[in-house]
């Protein structure tokens, strides 16, 4: 017996649907980096946009202020969203390309290109900066795109957690209407299932245990 057989038998059925049903609907397509976000409650509520919008990666810089994800506001998202940190933006972003994402600044400059017009046709990762200063020179140098959201009004910037809502909102929209094929593949598909279904079940170290004792015997 393969061991997610022998992990179903303890989650419920509904459990089960609801695990494949999510990741039906991930994509690594589109993925998030932060960089440097200082407000506590910022990192985590873009954790979890990720996770209602379907997007499974999310690349944390922390160079300048630590750690900063609150377990409380991300609502339990971390343990179904991957969190990928770095100590520094260069590290990073040798990942991201490495991982064979386009980098896409967001910037509030009229130059870039404006949210409805992005090319949601390659695989790309949307990049975020500080509150007060937004990304850093090493980031912006790097891009390989820039966006923004059009604003109508005075302002000319919104909240960090406000601005990836409302991206991840339109681009996993469009995913959706699209061709483009932006779901898990086979294996990333089995290894998040896996994954996630041993992180449904309680005692899940002695259980795994047990299930390699058993197949010893066999």
């Amino acid at each position: 017996m393969s061991l997610i057989d022998y992990l179903n038998g303890f989650i419920t059925s509904d459990r089960r649907a609801r695990i494949e049903q999510v990741l039906h609907r991930r994509t690594n397509h589109i993925a998030v980096c932060i960089e440097d976000v200082y407000q506590l409650h910022n990192t985590s509520a873009v954790l979890r946009s990720c996770d209602v919008f379907g997007i499974q990666q999310l690349y944390v810089i922390e160079e300048q202020f630590g750690k900063r994800l609150d377990k409380n506001i991300a609502m339990g998202s971390e343990k179904w969203v991957d969190v990928h940190r770095f100590d520094t933006a260069r590290r990073c972003i040798d990942q991201l390309k490495s991982d064979g994402y386009r980098i896409i600044a967001t910037t509030p400059v009229q130059s870039s290109t404006p949210l409805e017009e992005f090319d949601i046709s390659q695989k790309s990762v949307i990049c975020f900066g500080t509150e007060k200063s937004g990304l850093s020179p090493v980031i912006m140098e790097q891009a390989d795109g820039y966006i923004h959201i059009p604003m109508e009004g005075f302002a000319e910037s919104l909240n960090i957690s406000v601005s990836a809502a409302i991206i991840l909102y339109q681009l996993r929209r469009r995913l959706n209407q699209s061709e483009i094929p932006w779901q898990l593949n086979k294996k990333e598909f089995e290894a998040k299932r896996l994954n996630w279904t041993m992180k449904s079940i309680r005692s899940i170290d002695d259980i795994i245990k047990r299930y390699n004792q058993e197949n010893k015997t066999l």
